[in-house]
Protein backbone atom coordinates (compact mmCIF):
# COMPACT_ATOMS: atom_id res chain seq x y z
CA UNK A 1 0.00 0.00 0.00
CA UNK A 2 1.30 3.74 -1.13
CA UNK A 3 1.20 6.27 1.80
CA UNK A 4 -0.56 9.35 1.11
CA UNK A 5 1.38 12.18 2.44
CA UNK A 6 2.27 15.54 1.28
CA UNK A 7 5.78 15.92 -0.39
CA UNK A 8 8.30 17.53 1.85
CA UNK A 9 10.06 20.62 1.21
CA UNK A 10 13.47 21.07 0.83
CA UNK A 11 15.09 24.27 1.21
CA UNK A 12 18.29 25.32 0.39
CA UNK A 13 20.35 28.49 -0.74
CA UNK A 14 24.21 29.08 -1.06
CA UNK A 15 26.63 28.13 -3.33
CA UNK A 16 26.03 24.66 -5.76
CA UNK A 17 28.30 22.50 -3.22
CA UNK A 18 26.59 24.05 -0.08
CA UNK A 19 23.06 23.57 -1.43
CA UNK A 20 23.31 20.21 -2.75
CA UNK A 21 24.75 19.45 0.99
CA UNK A 22 21.84 20.29 2.60
CA UNK A 23 19.56 18.76 0.38
CA UNK A 24 20.63 15.45 0.93
CA UNK A 25 20.85 16.13 4.71
CA UNK A 26 17.09 16.78 4.54
CA UNK A 27 15.67 14.53 1.80
CA UNK A 28 18.10 11.65 2.46
CA UNK A 29 15.96 9.15 3.17
CA UNK A 30 13.71 10.01 -0.07
CA UNK A 31 16.68 10.13 -1.84
CA UNK A 32 17.82 6.55 -0.68
CA UNK A 33 14.58 5.28 -1.95
CA UNK A 34 14.16 6.77 -5.06
CA UNK A 35 18.32 5.24 -5.94
CA UNK A 36 16.68 2.03 -4.72
CA UNK A 37 13.96 2.23 -6.90
CA UNK A 38 15.90 2.46 -10.20
CA UNK A 39 19.05 0.44 -9.18
CA UNK A 40 15.91 -2.59 -8.74
CA UNK A 41 14.91 -1.67 -12.01
CA UNK A 42 18.47 -2.25 -13.48
CA UNK A 43 19.11 -5.21 -11.59
CA UNK A 44 15.80 -6.49 -13.33
CA UNK A 45 17.23 -6.15 -16.76
CA UNK A 46 20.54 -7.84 -15.35
CA UNK A 47 22.52 -4.60 -14.55
CA UNK A 48 24.63 -4.47 -11.72
CA UNK A 49 26.64 -1.51 -9.57
CA UNK A 50 29.09 -1.42 -11.86
CA UNK A 51 26.87 -0.87 -15.01
CA UNK A 52 25.19 2.26 -13.11
CA UNK A 53 28.55 3.64 -12.99
CA UNK A 54 29.23 2.67 -16.61
CA UNK A 55 25.82 4.31 -17.61
CA UNK A 56 26.37 7.28 -15.76
CA UNK A 57 29.80 7.87 -17.21
CA UNK A 58 28.33 8.00 -20.38
CA UNK A 59 26.56 11.42 -19.44
CA UNK A 60 28.97 12.45 -16.52
CA UNK A 61 32.26 14.27 -18.68
CA UNK A 62 29.78 15.80 -21.27
CA UNK A 63 27.71 17.18 -18.14
CA UNK A 64 31.01 18.72 -16.28
CA UNK A 65 31.74 20.59 -19.41
CA UNK A 66 28.01 21.55 -20.26
CA UNK A 67 26.67 22.26 -16.59
CA UNK A 68 29.84 22.02 -14.08
CA UNK A 69 27.46 23.56 -11.39
CA UNK A 70 25.07 21.34 -11.04
CA UNK A 71 27.59 18.44 -11.19
CA UNK A 72 28.63 20.17 -8.19
CA UNK A 73 25.43 20.34 -6.97
CA UNK A 74 24.67 16.75 -7.18
CA UNK A 75 28.29 15.92 -5.67
CA UNK A 76 27.07 18.01 -2.89
CA UNK A 77 23.25 15.77 -2.85
CA UNK A 78 25.40 12.67 -2.75
CA UNK A 79 27.94 13.85 0.13
CA UNK A 80 24.55 15.03 1.66
CA UNK A 81 22.86 11.52 1.49
CA UNK A 82 25.75 9.15 1.83
CA UNK A 83 25.94 8.29 -1.66
CA UNK A 84 28.08 8.61 -4.20
CA UNK A 85 27.82 10.77 -6.96
CA UNK A 86 26.84 8.15 -9.39
CA UNK A 87 23.62 6.98 -8.09
CA UNK A 88 22.18 10.91 -8.31
CA UNK A 89 23.19 10.98 -11.64
CA UNK A 90 20.91 7.73 -11.70
CA UNK A 91 17.72 9.31 -10.62
CA UNK A 92 18.81 12.59 -12.61
CA UNK A 93 19.20 10.36 -16.21
CA UNK A 94 17.02 7.61 -15.35
CA UNK A 95 14.97 7.85 -18.53
CA UNK A 96 18.13 7.85 -20.32
CA UNK A 97 19.68 5.40 -18.67
CA UNK A 98 16.49 3.22 -18.16
CA UNK A 99 16.28 3.67 -21.88
CA UNK A 100 19.86 2.69 -22.76
CA UNK A 101 19.65 -0.48 -20.72
CA UNK A 102 16.42 -1.61 -22.37
CA UNK A 103 17.83 -1.26 -26.07
CA UNK A 104 21.31 -2.87 -25.04
CA UNK A 105 19.26 -6.02 -23.65
CA UNK A 106 16.51 -5.80 -26.05
CA UNK A 107 13.14 -4.75 -23.77
CA UNK A 108 10.44 -3.50 -25.15
CA UNK A 109 8.95 -0.48 -22.74
CA UNK A 110 5.72 -0.88 -21.39
CA UNK A 111 5.93 2.02 -18.74
CA UNK A 112 6.35 5.40 -20.37
CA UNK A 113 7.07 8.58 -18.56
CA UNK A 114 2.90 10.18 -19.01
CA UNK A 115 1.55 12.91 -18.54
CA UNK A 116 -1.22 15.38 -19.48
CA UNK A 117 -0.12 19.09 -19.13
CA UNK A 118 -2.05 22.61 -19.35
CA UNK A 119 -1.55 26.35 -19.95
CA UNK A 120 -4.04 28.56 -19.67
CA UNK A 121 -3.39 32.11 -20.84
CA UNK A 122 -4.86 35.19 -18.80
CA UNK A 123 -7.25 35.95 -21.25
CA UNK A 124 -9.24 33.03 -20.82
CA UNK A 125 -8.82 32.92 -16.67
CA UNK A 126 -11.46 34.49 -14.16
CA UNK A 127 -8.36 36.48 -12.28
CA UNK A 128 -6.84 37.22 -15.55
CA UNK A 129 -3.39 35.60 -14.03
CA UNK A 130 -1.89 32.70 -16.25
CA UNK A 131 -2.69 28.37 -14.32
CA UNK A 132 -0.42 25.87 -15.56
CA UNK A 133 0.21 22.48 -14.22
CA UNK A 134 -0.15 18.28 -15.35
CA UNK A 135 -0.48 15.11 -14.09
CA UNK A 136 2.53 13.34 -13.87
CA UNK A 137 2.21 9.73 -14.47
CA UNK A 138 4.57 7.02 -13.87
CA UNK A 139 5.70 4.38 -11.05
CA UNK A 140 3.28 4.89 -8.34
CA UNK A 141 6.24 4.10 -5.72
CA UNK A 142 7.29 7.66 -6.29
CA UNK A 143 4.71 9.14 -4.39
CA UNK A 144 6.67 8.38 -1.59
CA UNK A 145 10.21 9.24 -3.11
CA UNK A 146 9.24 13.03 -4.93
CA UNK A 147 9.87 16.00 -3.37
CA UNK A 148 9.04 20.12 -3.66
CA UNK A 149 12.46 21.69 -3.68
CA UNK A 150 13.16 25.71 -3.02
CA UNK A 151 16.48 26.69 -4.35
CA UNK A 152 17.04 30.74 -2.76
CA UNK A 153 19.97 31.42 -5.34
CA UNK A 154 22.33 34.64 -5.20
CA UNK A 155 22.78 34.79 -9.15
CA UNK A 156 19.42 34.71 -10.36
CA UNK A 157 15.77 33.94 -9.50
CA UNK A 158 14.72 31.18 -7.18
CA UNK A 159 13.02 28.33 -8.08
CA UNK A 160 10.44 25.80 -6.64
CA UNK A 161 9.91 22.50 -8.37
CA UNK A 162 8.50 19.38 -7.83
CA UNK A 163 11.03 16.34 -8.78
CA UNK A 164 11.68 13.30 -7.43
CA UNK A 165 14.24 13.17 -4.63
CA UNK A 166 17.63 14.05 -5.46
CA UNK A 167 16.58 15.09 -9.02
CA UNK A 168 17.41 18.81 -9.95
CA UNK A 169 13.62 19.92 -11.27
CA UNK A 170 11.04 18.73 -13.06
CA UNK A 171 7.74 20.74 -12.63
CA UNK A 172 7.78 24.08 -11.17
CA UNK A 173 7.94 27.99 -11.77
CA UNK A 174 11.00 30.42 -11.04
CA UNK A 175 10.74 33.97 -9.10
CA UNK A 176 10.73 36.19 -12.53
CA UNK A 177 7.65 34.49 -13.32
CA UNK A 178 8.89 31.08 -15.82
CA UNK A 179 7.09 27.63 -15.60
CA UNK A 180 7.63 24.23 -17.40
CA UNK A 181 6.10 21.15 -17.25
CA UNK A 182 6.96 17.52 -19.08
CA UNK A 183 5.14 15.16 -21.03
CA UNK A 184 6.79 12.08 -22.31
CA UNK A 185 7.11 11.82 -26.33
CA UNK A 186 8.71 9.23 -28.65
CA UNK A 187 10.64 8.85 -32.05
CA UNK A 188 12.43 7.03 -34.73
CA UNK A 189 14.53 9.33 -34.15
CA UNK A 190 15.71 8.76 -30.70
CA UNK A 191 19.02 6.87 -28.74
CA UNK A 192 20.70 7.48 -32.14
CA UNK A 193 22.76 10.22 -30.18
CA UNK A 194 23.67 11.03 -26.29
CA UNK A 195 22.25 14.33 -24.92
CA UNK A 196 22.01 16.29 -22.23
CA UNK A 197 19.75 14.25 -19.77
CA UNK A 198 16.03 15.84 -19.23
CA UNK A 199 15.65 17.15 -15.34
CA UNK A 200 19.00 19.28 -16.22
CA UNK A 201 17.29 21.26 -19.34
CA UNK A 202 14.89 22.09 -17.27
CA UNK A 203 16.65 22.65 -14.16
CA UNK A 204 18.48 25.56 -16.35
CA UNK A 205 14.85 26.60 -17.84
CA UNK A 206 13.93 27.33 -14.01
CA UNK A 207 17.45 29.39 -13.64
CA UNK A 208 16.64 31.89 -16.36
CA UNK A 209 16.19 35.22 -16.09
CA UNK A 210 14.24 36.16 -19.38
CA UNK A 211 11.42 34.02 -20.91
CA UNK A 212 13.31 33.87 -24.16
CA UNK A 213 16.39 32.27 -22.61
CA UNK A 214 14.50 29.21 -21.20
CA UNK A 215 12.95 28.59 -24.50
CA UNK A 216 16.42 28.69 -26.00
CA UNK A 217 17.47 26.07 -23.15
CA UNK A 218 14.81 23.69 -24.23
CA UNK A 219 14.78 24.05 -27.72
CA UNK A 220 18.13 23.91 -29.17
CA UNK A 221 19.77 21.81 -26.40
CA UNK A 222 20.64 18.12 -27.47
CA UNK A 223 18.73 15.61 -25.82
CA UNK A 224 19.19 11.71 -25.89
CA UNK A 225 15.63 10.97 -26.47
CA UNK A 226 12.10 12.94 -27.59
CA UNK A 227 10.27 15.10 -24.65
CA UNK A 228 7.43 17.54 -24.80
CA UNK A 229 7.97 20.29 -22.22
CA UNK A 230 5.07 23.26 -21.53
CA UNK A 231 7.14 26.95 -21.29
CA UNK A 232 4.96 29.78 -19.43
CA UNK A 233 5.66 33.19 -18.27
CA UNK A 234 3.47 34.82 -16.07
CA UNK A 235 2.91 37.72 -17.75
CA UNK A 236 0.72 35.87 -20.22
CA UNK A 237 2.47 33.69 -22.86
CA UNK A 238 3.20 30.03 -23.48
CA UNK A 239 4.58 27.94 -26.43
CA UNK A 240 4.71 23.98 -26.38
CA UNK A 241 7.99 23.15 -27.85
CA UNK A 242 7.23 19.53 -28.85
CA UNK A 243 11.87 18.02 -28.84
CA UNK A 244 13.09 15.27 -30.91
CA UNK A 245 16.84 14.70 -29.29
CA UNK A 246 17.81 17.08 -32.43
CA UNK A 247 15.07 19.63 -33.66
CA UNK A 248 11.97 21.48 -31.61
CA UNK A 249 8.52 22.19 -32.67
CA UNK A 250 6.74 24.76 -31.37
CA UNK A 251 2.79 24.76 -30.54
CA UNK A 252 1.17 27.67 -29.85
CA UNK A 253 -2.05 28.21 -28.12
CA UNK A 254 -5.53 27.73 -29.74
CA UNK A 255 -8.18 30.35 -27.69
CA UNK A 256 -5.84 30.83 -25.30
CA UNK A 257 -4.52 27.10 -24.32
CA UNK A 258 -2.07 24.54 -24.38
CA UNK A 259 -2.81 21.10 -23.69
CA UNK A 260 -0.77 18.28 -24.43
CA UNK A 261 -0.44 14.74 -23.67
CA UNK A 262 2.18 12.32 -25.33
CA UNK A 263 1.80 12.24 -28.53
CA UNK A 264 3.35 14.27 -31.32
CA UNK A 265 0.63 17.44 -32.53
CA UNK A 266 2.68 19.07 -34.47
CA UNK A 267 2.31 19.10 -38.36
CA UNK A 268 5.81 19.50 -39.28
CA UNK A 269 7.16 17.43 -36.99
CA UNK A 270 4.77 14.74 -37.86
CA UNK A 271 6.20 15.53 -41.54
CA UNK A 272 9.40 15.26 -40.84
CA UNK A 273 9.59 11.85 -37.76
CA UNK A 274 7.46 9.20 -36.82
CA UNK A 275 5.87 8.81 -33.85
CA UNK A 276 6.55 5.72 -32.02
CA UNK A 277 5.01 6.14 -28.48
CA UNK A 278 1.18 5.24 -29.30
CA UNK A 279 1.63 1.28 -29.09
CA UNK A 280 2.26 2.38 -25.27
CA UNK A 281 0.28 5.10 -24.52
CA UNK A 282 -2.64 4.91 -26.79
CA UNK A 283 -4.82 6.60 -24.34
CA UNK A 284 -2.88 9.79 -24.93
CA UNK A 285 -5.61 10.68 -28.06
CA UNK A 286 -8.30 11.37 -25.50
CA UNK A 287 -6.55 12.65 -22.66
CA UNK A 288 -5.96 16.11 -23.58
CA UNK A 289 -9.34 16.34 -25.99
CA UNK A 290 -10.91 15.32 -22.35
CA UNK A 291 -9.22 18.16 -20.28
CA UNK A 292 -9.38 20.77 -23.76
CA UNK A 293 -13.23 20.43 -23.45
CA UNK A 294 -13.55 20.93 -19.92
CA UNK A 295 -11.30 24.02 -20.34
CA UNK A 296 -13.01 25.44 -23.29
CA UNK A 297 -16.49 25.42 -21.65
CA UNK A 298 -15.08 27.42 -19.06
CA UNK A 299 -13.55 29.87 -21.31
CA UNK A 300 -13.02 33.49 -19.80
CA UNK A 301 -14.07 32.08 -16.20
CA UNK A 302 -11.28 29.65 -15.63
CA UNK A 303 -10.00 28.96 -12.40
CA UNK A 304 -7.18 26.70 -10.81
CA UNK A 305 -9.97 24.69 -9.44
CA UNK A 306 -10.93 24.38 -12.83
CA UNK A 307 -8.08 23.07 -13.90
CA UNK A 308 -7.73 20.52 -11.32
CA UNK A 309 -11.37 19.26 -12.21
CA UNK A 310 -10.27 19.07 -15.50
CA UNK A 311 -7.07 16.68 -14.70
CA UNK A 312 -9.52 14.92 -12.25
CA UNK A 313 -10.97 13.12 -15.23
CA UNK A 314 -11.49 9.42 -15.36
CA UNK A 315 -13.43 9.20 -18.36
CA UNK A 316 -11.65 5.50 -19.36
CA UNK A 317 -10.05 4.56 -16.20
CA UNK A 318 -7.93 3.04 -15.31
CA UNK A 319 -6.22 4.51 -18.57
CA UNK A 320 -7.88 8.19 -17.61
CA UNK A 321 -6.72 11.74 -17.16
CA UNK A 322 -6.38 10.24 -13.42
CA UNK A 323 -5.18 7.28 -13.43
CA UNK A 324 -5.28 5.13 -10.34
CA UNK A 325 -2.84 2.56 -9.19
CA UNK A 326 -2.27 -0.06 -12.34
CA UNK A 327 -0.27 -3.20 -12.57
CA UNK A 328 1.35 -2.80 -15.96
CA UNK A 329 2.69 -5.70 -18.15
CA UNK A 330 5.91 -5.59 -16.91
CA UNK A 331 5.04 -6.21 -12.99
CA UNK A 332 5.48 -2.21 -12.29
CA UNK A 333 2.82 -0.28 -10.25
CA UNK A 334 1.46 2.83 -12.73
CA UNK A 335 -0.10 5.91 -11.59
CA UNK A 336 -0.97 9.48 -11.57
CA UNK A 337 1.86 9.97 -9.09
CA UNK A 338 0.99 13.43 -8.06
CA UNK A 339 -1.44 16.47 -9.47
CA UNK A 340 0.59 19.72 -9.60
CA UNK A 341 -1.04 23.16 -10.29
CA UNK A 342 0.78 26.31 -10.29
CA UNK A 343 -0.09 30.38 -10.86
CA UNK A 344 3.17 31.91 -10.91
CA UNK A 345 1.40 35.74 -10.43
CA UNK A 346 0.75 34.54 -7.45
CA UNK A 347 3.93 32.51 -6.35
CA UNK A 348 1.63 29.17 -5.35
CA UNK A 349 2.31 26.00 -6.26
CA UNK A 350 -0.69 23.25 -5.07
CA UNK A 351 -0.09 19.32 -5.61
CA UNK A 352 -2.35 16.62 -4.46
CA UNK A 353 -0.07 13.12 -4.43
CA UNK A 354 -1.91 10.09 -6.14
CA UNK A 355 -5.41 12.17 -7.25
CA UNK A 356 -7.14 9.28 -8.40
CA UNK A 357 -7.23 8.65 -4.51
CA UNK A 358 -6.41 11.42 -2.21
CA UNK A 359 -7.79 15.61 -3.59
CA UNK A 360 -5.93 16.64 -0.48
CA UNK A 361 -3.87 19.49 -1.83
CA UNK A 362 -0.95 21.29 -0.28
CA UNK A 363 0.46 24.60 -0.70
CA UNK A 364 4.07 25.46 -1.68
CA UNK A 365 4.97 29.19 -2.03
CA UNK A 366 7.58 30.76 -3.14
CA UNK A 367 8.89 35.09 -3.47
CA UNK A 368 8.07 36.58 -6.72
CA UNK A 369 10.82 39.04 -8.03
CA UNK A 370 9.78 42.53 -7.70
CA UNK A 371 10.56 43.54 -11.19
CA UNK A 372 7.97 40.77 -12.11
CA UNK A 373 5.35 42.04 -9.86
CA UNK A 374 5.69 45.57 -11.03
CA UNK A 375 5.42 44.32 -14.84
CA UNK A 376 2.29 42.50 -14.16
CA UNK A 377 0.63 45.15 -12.31
CA UNK A 378 1.36 47.39 -14.93
CA UNK A 379 -0.58 45.20 -17.20
CA UNK A 380 -3.80 44.76 -15.03
CA UNK A 381 -6.45 46.40 -13.80
CA UNK A 382 -5.98 47.71 -10.03
CA UNK A 383 -8.47 45.27 -8.49
CA UNK A 384 -6.53 41.90 -9.77
CA UNK A 385 -3.16 43.80 -9.33
CA UNK A 386 -3.93 44.21 -5.83
CA UNK A 387 -4.13 40.54 -5.19
CA UNK A 388 -0.77 39.78 -6.25
CA UNK A 389 1.16 38.20 -3.43
CA UNK A 390 4.20 40.45 -2.04
CA UNK A 391 5.07 39.63 0.85
CA UNK A 392 7.92 37.29 1.44
CA UNK A 393 7.09 33.54 1.82
CA UNK A 394 8.94 30.03 2.26
CA UNK A 395 6.44 27.75 3.48
CA UNK A 396 4.51 25.03 2.77
CA UNK A 397 0.91 23.91 4.25
CA UNK A 398 -2.01 21.70 3.70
Amino acid sequence: MIAVAPFPLVDVSGAPTERGKAYGEQARERIGASVALYAAQLDKFGFGEDDVGRFCGIFLPRLRQWAPDLVEEMDGIAAGANLGLSSILLVNARTEILQLAKREKGISDDEPDGCTGAVILPAATKAGRLIHGQNWDWRAECAETSIVLLVRREDGPDLLTFTEAGGLARSGFNSAGIGITANYLESDRDYREIGIPLPFIRRRALEAQHFAHAIKVVATTPKSGSNNMILSTAEGFAVDLECAPDEAFPIYPDKELIVHANHWQSPVALSKLRETGLNDVPDSLYRDYRVRRHLTARHGDITVEDLKQALFDDFAAPLSVCRPAIRKEGGNLSATVAMIVFEPASGVMEIAPLPAENRDFTRYELTMDDAMLERLAGQQPMEQSSTIVREKRWSASS
